[in-house]
């Protein structure tokens, strides 16, 4: 199969060349945020099917299985063998299969799965979902089916602006049918441009994990906003000030926030990671630029200040690069003091019922970290050694310790991602005293 799979893609040409190896060497079943969901997969008759082998490989990454249906419309843009490589598992494409109906294959297949993804949902498959129809494999399953559906739509602009495709879109709302997408832009098969192209693989991912994430929600409704990662303080247009903070910790707070349903709005330094999923990123540069924008997003219910600010920039930034010349002395740099964004926040009349600040040094942690508390305004402070034994700027495990008014709370060495979670999951049980 493999190497049936290998040759048929090689076929197929430079479009999809990112595939070959998801062909060969396509990942199993995992301990994923998708681990052991069954997904069964309707692919629809629309150029856009070809996106779907990466939406495959991308469910199976995060421990999905993935059964795939194909429509005979289909059958013209992607080959079942192709499909079943990066599946794993038998296509299923026909309904009057005798191997495959024997023990009512459409409903079987409508009832095993956790959730049925249709993509893409052309106009076509749409208006029969709407309507009822059930004349092929594909619309029987999903007639036949009691299970969360999923659609991602992708059609010309017309049609999706067509008055019946938006009826049909109503009614299938109406009947808690979740989409995703369509997006905005250019269409391969004709040049036009406007709505209807179908949602890329990772943001069907994305609406799939929502749709079957059934962990608690302590947090709906709540609103936090953050800071994580470094500021970046310009001497000239090609020199600045800055340290060594990765995010790493900031972003998995956030991201650990977000999936226990608070809205989560991160404003982020400069860094190299990706922005935490289901987490609202403004990006900035410099501490001026965060402070605005973490006063853009107050009132919040908490405020989780993570970033490591810079202190200082200089006072004369330079508007062209300071050369270095042969016998001059290098240039003084005068320093003037930043915003403090975690004390502005904390003595805010805006002020969120809970203030979190972190502290990172290299000597005197508690001392250090107490007197912050009554300057800042902060409720707790999260204080961990940076020094240069402990590799934490910028690694992926930490130590930190709690310091409130009332004492010290120790934690263990652990992971950022462990970290984060026990750290969200105090914020919750806080918030959830907090009277409104």
């Amino acid at each position: 199969m493999e190497e049936e799979a290998r040759l048929l893609l090689g076929e197929l040409g430079e479009p999809i060349d990112e595939l070959k190896a998801a062909a060969v060497n396509v990942p199993s079943a995992g301990s994923g945020s998708l681990s052991g969901r069954r997904i069964l997969l309707i692919i629809g008759g629309g150029i856009a099917a070809y996106k779907c082998l990466d939406l495959i490989r991308r469910l199976r990454e995060r421990g999905a299985r993935v059964r795939p249906v194909l429509t005979k419309a289909a059958e013209e843009f992607v080959t079942p063998l192709a499909v079943g490589a990066l599946a794993g598992d038998k296509v299923f494409t026909e309904l009057f299969s005798r191997e495959d109906e024997h023990d009512v294959g459409h409903i079987r297949l409508s009832r095993e799965a956790d959730l049925i993804v249709v993509a893409p949902a052309t106009a076509d498959l749409m208006a029969k979902m709407a309507n009822g129809l059930a004349n092929d494999l594909a619309s029987t399953v999903l007639l036949a089916s009691d299970k969360p559906l999923l659609i991602a739509p992708a059609m010309n602009p017309k049609m999706w602006n067509h008055a019946a495709t938006r009826r049909n879109r109503a009614t299938l709302e109406k009947d808690g049918i979740r989409l995703v997408g369509p997006g905005t832009g250019e269409m391969a098969e004709s040049g036009e441009s406007g709505p209807g192209r179908m949602a890329e693989p990772l943001e069907i991912v994305a609406a799939v994990e929502e749709l079957l994430d059934r962990n608690p929600k302590p947090l709906a409704g709540k609103t936090i906003v953050m800071t994580s990662g470094p500021t970046h303080e310009p001497i000239d247009p090609v020199r600045y000030i800055a340290n060594r903070s990765s995010g790493k910790q900031g972003h998995a707070i956030a991201a650990a926030l977000a999936q226990l349903g608070a809205t989560v709005r991160l404003v982020s330094g400069p860094v190299t990671i990706p922005d935490p999923e289901g987490v609202s990123v403004v990006h900035v540069e410099s501490a001026r630029e965060m402070r605005d924008a973490v006063e853009q997003f107050l009132p919040a219910d908490a405020a989780v200040m993570v970033a490591a600010v810079a202190d200082w920039r200089t006072a004369n930034e330079s508007g062209e690069k300071l050369k270095k010349r042969p016998g001059e002395k290098a240039p003084a740099l005068q320093m003037v003091e930043n915003p403090d964004i975690l004390a502005g926040v904390g003595h805010s009349k805006l002020r969120p019922s809970l203030v979190v600040g972190f502290a990172a040094e290299t000597q005197d942690l508690l001392t250090n970290a107490r007197e912050k508390l009554d300057k800042k305004g902060a409720d707790w402070i999260v204080a961990n050694d940076v020094s240069h034994a402990t590799g934490v700027m910028g690694g992926d495990r930490n130590a930190v310790r709690i310091v409130t008014r009332s004492g010290v709370e120790e934690w263990p060495d652990m992971t950022k991602a462990e970290v984060a979670e026990r750290l969200a999951a105090k914020i919750s049980a806080a918030l959830q005293t907090v009277e409104v």
